[in-house]
């Protein structure tokens, strides 16, 4: 198949496809004569392999970890859990920190009068002119850069 038609039947972009090929995470595709990659139904498993670990928020480091596993057949399947039970604890934290950035939008949105006046909650706890009830800390591996003035309840 090729790169279009793995994308299709992997859900994942051409672009991503091309990413995890030049970053080692799959190996390279073949290509015919005239540059096409052409993708075997081994890429294609692997690359199924790698969108369901992304769809539970693998990062690449780990995909990659789990990958290598999957093809190991002497793997220990204790290796395979701990993956898995790390990965839940930053799950975790994430559902935490999203808990927090819902309380704190519910918190200034409530404040909010939601009328014609320019007077608003929200903007001024964005700005810091609001206290809201805890500071949010950063937040890394979710993607949240709060910054001195961002609030989490």
């Amino acid at each position: 198949m090729n790169i279009g038609q793995a994308a299709q039947a992997t859900g994942i972009s051409t672009k991503m496809i091309r990413y995890y090929e030049g970053i080692g995470l799959i190996s390279s595709a073949r290509r015919t004569e005239t540059g096409y990659r052409v993708y075997t139904e081994s890429d294609f498993h692997a690359l199924r392999f790698i969108h369901r670990a992304r769809d539970l928020g693998f990062s690449v480091e780990r995909m990659r970890e789990l990958t290598d596993l999957w093809r190991d057949r002497s793997r220990s399947s204790a290796h395979v859990r701990s993956i898995a039970i790390a990965q839940i604890a930053v799950l975790e934290e994430r559902s935490k920190a999203l808990l927090a950035m819902i309380n704190t939008l519910r918190h200034l949105a409530a404040e909010c009068h939601g009328d014609d006046g320019p007077e608003c909650a929200i903007i001024d706890g964005f700005a810091g002119a609001k206290e809201a009830p805890l500071l949010l800390k950063r937040v890394r591996r979710f993607g949240v850069a709060a910054v001195p003035g961002s609030y989490a309840a």
